[in-house]
Protein backbone atom coordinates (compact mmCIF):
# COMPACT_ATOMS: atom_id res chain seq x y z
CA UNK A 1 0.00 0.00 0.00
CA UNK A 2 1.21 3.64 -0.31
CA UNK A 3 0.54 7.30 0.36
CA UNK A 4 0.99 10.19 -1.15
CA UNK A 5 1.18 13.69 0.32
CA UNK A 6 2.25 16.60 0.18
CA UNK A 7 3.82 19.18 3.19
CA UNK A 8 5.12 22.84 3.02
CA UNK A 9 8.11 23.65 4.42
CA UNK A 10 7.63 24.82 8.23
CA UNK A 11 5.44 21.65 8.37
CA UNK A 12 8.65 19.67 6.91
CA UNK A 13 11.24 21.13 9.69
CA UNK A 14 8.18 20.39 12.85
CA UNK A 15 8.56 17.07 11.02
CA UNK A 16 12.08 16.68 11.10
CA UNK A 17 12.28 17.88 14.58
CA UNK A 18 9.49 15.43 15.72
CA UNK A 19 11.96 12.70 14.23
CA UNK A 20 14.78 13.79 15.17
CA UNK A 21 13.55 13.96 18.90
CA UNK A 22 12.07 10.64 19.15
CA UNK A 23 15.32 8.79 17.01
CA UNK A 24 16.71 6.16 19.21
CA UNK A 25 20.48 7.58 19.13
CA UNK A 26 19.66 10.94 19.83
CA UNK A 27 17.64 9.88 23.11
CA UNK A 28 20.60 8.06 24.07
CA UNK A 29 23.12 10.85 23.50
CA UNK A 30 20.51 12.86 25.91
CA UNK A 31 20.69 10.33 28.64
CA UNK A 32 24.03 8.83 28.53
CA UNK A 33 26.18 11.34 26.71
CA UNK A 34 25.97 15.17 25.26
CA UNK A 35 23.55 16.55 22.88
CA UNK A 36 24.21 20.01 21.60
CA UNK A 37 21.96 22.06 19.14
CA UNK A 38 23.03 25.80 17.98
CA UNK A 39 22.04 28.20 15.61
CA UNK A 40 19.65 26.87 12.81
CA UNK A 41 15.71 27.16 11.63
CA UNK A 42 15.15 24.09 12.01
CA UNK A 43 17.93 23.57 15.03
CA UNK A 44 14.90 25.72 16.60
CA UNK A 45 11.90 23.35 15.96
CA UNK A 46 14.30 20.65 17.39
CA UNK A 47 14.82 22.38 20.47
CA UNK A 48 11.19 23.07 20.95
CA UNK A 49 10.27 19.55 20.41
CA UNK A 50 13.07 18.09 23.03
CA UNK A 51 11.93 21.10 25.75
CA UNK A 52 8.67 20.83 25.14
CA UNK A 53 8.95 24.78 25.29
CA UNK A 54 7.93 27.29 22.55
CA UNK A 55 10.28 30.32 22.40
CA UNK A 56 10.82 33.12 19.32
CA UNK A 57 12.40 30.76 16.64
CA UNK A 58 13.60 33.70 14.78
CA UNK A 59 16.28 34.80 17.88
CA UNK A 60 18.23 31.74 16.52
CA UNK A 61 18.81 32.47 13.13
CA UNK A 62 22.60 32.98 11.86
CA UNK A 63 23.00 32.82 7.95
CA UNK A 64 19.52 32.87 6.44
CA UNK A 65 18.54 33.58 3.19
CA UNK A 66 15.72 36.29 2.28
CA UNK A 67 14.33 38.21 -0.28
CA UNK A 68 16.33 41.48 -1.40
CA UNK A 69 13.49 43.59 -0.27
CA UNK A 70 12.85 42.12 2.86
CA UNK A 71 11.57 44.05 5.67
CA UNK A 72 9.89 41.60 8.04
CA UNK A 73 10.74 40.61 11.64
CA UNK A 74 14.43 40.89 12.30
CA UNK A 75 16.11 37.51 12.59
CA UNK A 76 18.49 37.07 15.38
CA UNK A 77 20.75 34.92 17.63
CA UNK A 78 20.47 35.69 21.66
CA UNK A 79 18.80 32.17 22.00
CA UNK A 80 20.49 30.50 23.88
CA UNK A 81 21.40 26.99 22.54
CA UNK A 82 20.49 23.72 23.92
CA UNK A 83 23.32 21.42 25.66
CA UNK A 84 21.78 18.65 27.52
CA UNK A 85 24.53 16.04 28.90
CA UNK A 86 23.29 13.04 30.87
CA UNK A 87 19.54 14.49 31.04
CA UNK A 88 20.91 17.53 32.56
CA UNK A 89 20.29 21.00 30.65
CA UNK A 90 23.82 23.34 30.63
CA UNK A 91 24.06 26.63 30.21
CA UNK A 92 26.58 26.37 27.77
CA UNK A 93 26.63 27.35 23.63
CA UNK A 94 27.06 24.29 21.85
CA UNK A 95 30.84 24.95 20.89
CA UNK A 96 31.60 25.35 24.26
CA UNK A 97 30.60 21.34 24.73
CA UNK A 98 33.08 20.15 22.42
CA UNK A 99 36.09 19.64 24.54
CA UNK A 100 33.96 17.25 26.65
CA UNK A 101 32.10 15.45 23.97
CA UNK A 102 32.85 11.72 23.13
CA UNK A 103 31.92 8.65 20.17
CA UNK A 104 28.70 8.64 19.78
CA UNK A 105 27.46 12.18 21.19
CA UNK A 106 25.63 14.06 18.62
CA UNK A 107 26.05 17.73 17.69
CA UNK A 108 23.61 19.50 14.94
CA UNK A 109 23.95 21.44 12.34
CA UNK A 110 21.64 21.87 9.60
CA UNK A 111 22.71 22.57 5.56
CA UNK A 112 22.21 24.84 2.80
CA UNK A 113 22.53 21.97 0.00
CA UNK A 114 21.52 18.09 -0.10
CA UNK A 115 22.26 15.48 -2.59
CA UNK A 116 20.36 13.06 -1.21
CA UNK A 117 21.11 10.13 -3.86
CA UNK A 118 24.71 10.64 -2.65
CA UNK A 119 24.03 10.71 1.01
CA UNK A 120 26.00 14.86 0.76
CA UNK A 121 25.41 17.77 2.87
CA UNK A 122 26.41 21.10 2.29
CA UNK A 123 26.63 24.07 4.18
CA UNK A 124 27.46 27.82 2.13
CA UNK A 125 30.17 29.50 3.93
CA UNK A 126 30.51 32.88 4.39
CA UNK A 127 32.02 33.60 7.85
CA UNK A 128 36.16 33.85 7.44
CA UNK A 129 36.74 31.51 9.55
CA UNK A 130 34.19 29.20 8.90
CA UNK A 131 31.15 29.33 11.38
CA UNK A 132 29.39 26.92 13.17
CA UNK A 133 31.27 24.44 10.56
CA UNK A 134 34.41 25.03 11.03
CA UNK A 135 34.29 25.28 14.97
CA UNK A 136 33.38 21.61 14.56
CA UNK A 137 34.90 19.85 11.94
CA UNK A 138 37.70 18.84 13.66
CA UNK A 139 36.14 17.53 16.86
CA UNK A 140 33.16 15.45 15.16
CA UNK A 141 35.71 13.92 13.12
CA UNK A 142 38.72 13.45 15.60
CA UNK A 143 36.36 12.10 18.14
CA UNK A 144 33.78 10.22 16.21
CA UNK A 145 30.86 12.58 17.12
CA UNK A 146 27.53 12.33 15.12
CA UNK A 147 27.31 15.37 13.52
CA UNK A 148 23.86 15.24 12.67
CA UNK A 149 22.50 17.53 9.97
CA UNK A 150 18.36 17.40 9.53
CA UNK A 151 17.25 19.38 6.37
CA UNK A 152 14.23 19.39 4.28
CA UNK A 153 14.05 17.39 1.04
CA UNK A 154 13.42 21.19 -0.36
CA UNK A 155 17.24 21.61 -0.35
CA UNK A 156 17.89 18.95 -2.51
CA UNK A 157 20.19 19.74 -5.97
CA UNK A 158 21.21 18.01 -8.63
CA UNK A 159 24.71 18.25 -8.65
CA UNK A 160 27.59 15.97 -6.65
CA UNK A 161 28.23 18.58 -4.08
CA UNK A 162 31.95 17.15 -3.91
CA UNK A 163 32.41 18.41 -7.28
CA UNK A 164 30.70 21.52 -6.77
CA UNK A 165 32.28 22.32 -3.73
CA UNK A 166 35.49 21.99 -5.66
CA UNK A 167 35.26 24.23 -8.74
CA UNK A 168 33.33 27.08 -6.20
CA UNK A 169 36.52 26.96 -3.44
CA UNK A 170 39.35 27.06 -5.97
CA UNK A 171 38.48 30.09 -7.66
CA UNK A 172 40.13 33.02 -6.42
CA UNK A 173 38.49 35.27 -8.04
CA UNK A 174 34.82 34.55 -7.00
CA UNK A 175 32.03 36.03 -5.39
CA UNK A 176 29.77 34.80 -3.03
CA UNK A 177 29.81 32.38 -0.42
CA UNK A 178 31.88 28.90 -0.59
CA UNK A 179 30.67 25.85 -0.06
CA UNK A 180 31.88 23.06 2.78
CA UNK A 181 30.59 19.56 2.23
CA UNK A 182 30.25 18.15 5.60
CA UNK A 183 30.58 14.99 7.15
CA UNK A 184 27.75 13.25 9.38
CA UNK A 185 24.38 11.99 8.81
CA UNK A 186 21.13 13.79 7.21
CA UNK A 187 17.98 13.75 8.76
CA UNK A 188 15.33 14.58 6.58
CA UNK A 189 11.31 14.33 5.84
CA UNK A 190 12.40 10.60 5.13
CA UNK A 191 14.25 9.75 8.03
CA UNK A 192 11.87 11.08 10.30
CA UNK A 193 8.95 9.10 9.23
CA UNK A 194 10.97 6.19 9.35
CA UNK A 195 11.71 6.82 13.22
CA UNK A 196 8.08 7.99 13.76
CA UNK A 197 5.81 5.14 11.28
CA UNK A 198 8.09 2.85 10.18
CA UNK A 199 7.03 3.58 6.48
CA UNK A 200 9.50 3.53 3.06
CA UNK A 201 9.10 6.72 1.78
CA UNK A 202 10.57 8.06 -1.57
CA UNK A 203 10.52 11.99 -3.09
CA UNK A 204 7.56 12.07 -5.49
CA UNK A 205 7.61 16.34 -6.23
CA UNK A 206 8.43 19.74 -5.13
CA UNK A 207 6.53 23.24 -5.29
CA UNK A 208 3.83 25.24 -5.15
CA UNK A 209 2.40 28.54 -5.12
CA UNK A 210 -0.05 30.51 -1.85
CA UNK A 211 2.30 29.70 0.57
CA UNK A 212 3.31 26.14 -0.42
CA UNK A 213 6.58 27.81 -2.50
CA UNK A 214 9.25 24.99 -1.35
CA UNK A 215 6.96 22.00 -0.76
CA UNK A 216 7.58 18.36 -1.55
CA UNK A 217 5.22 15.45 -2.13
CA UNK A 218 6.34 12.34 -0.31
CA UNK A 219 5.15 9.00 -1.17
CA UNK A 220 5.26 6.69 1.53
CA UNK A 221 5.04 2.97 1.10
CA UNK A 222 4.08 0.70 4.14
CA UNK A 223 1.75 -1.47 6.05
CA UNK A 224 -1.99 -0.47 6.71
CA UNK A 225 -0.82 0.35 10.46
CA UNK A 226 2.11 1.91 9.40
CA UNK A 227 0.44 4.25 6.61
CA UNK A 228 -1.91 5.38 9.64
CA UNK A 229 1.07 6.38 11.25
CA UNK A 230 2.86 8.13 9.12
CA UNK A 231 -1.08 9.99 8.40
CA UNK A 232 -1.08 10.58 11.96
CA UNK A 233 2.27 12.13 12.37
CA UNK A 234 1.50 14.45 9.15
CA UNK A 235 -2.03 15.38 10.46
CA UNK A 236 0.34 17.07 13.99
CA UNK A 237 2.44 19.20 11.68
CA UNK A 238 -0.63 20.23 9.62
CA UNK A 239 -1.21 24.11 9.58
CA UNK A 240 2.49 25.28 10.76
CA UNK A 241 2.43 28.36 10.43
CA UNK A 242 5.77 29.85 7.98
CA UNK A 243 9.00 30.68 9.87
CA UNK A 244 8.49 34.18 9.21
CA UNK A 245 5.77 36.00 6.93
CA UNK A 246 6.14 38.97 5.20
CA UNK A 247 5.14 40.92 1.73
CA UNK A 248 6.11 43.62 0.16
CA UNK A 249 4.16 46.77 1.16
CA UNK A 250 2.89 44.57 5.03
CA UNK A 251 5.02 46.94 6.76
CA UNK A 252 7.73 45.50 9.41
Amino acid sequence: MHLVLSLTVSESKRLIAKGVAQAEFVRRAMNEGTLAIGSGTTDGYIIEEITGEKFDKKALVTGRTVPENYRGPKLTYTHPDLVIRKGERLSVKAVEALPEMRPGDVFVKGANALNYERKQAAVLIGHPTGGTVGAVIGAAVARRLCFLHPVGLEKCVTADLDALAERLNADAQGKGPTLWVVPGPIFTEIEALKVLAGVEVLHAGSGGVGGAEGAVWLAMFGTAAELDKATAAVDSVRGEPPFTEWREGSGG
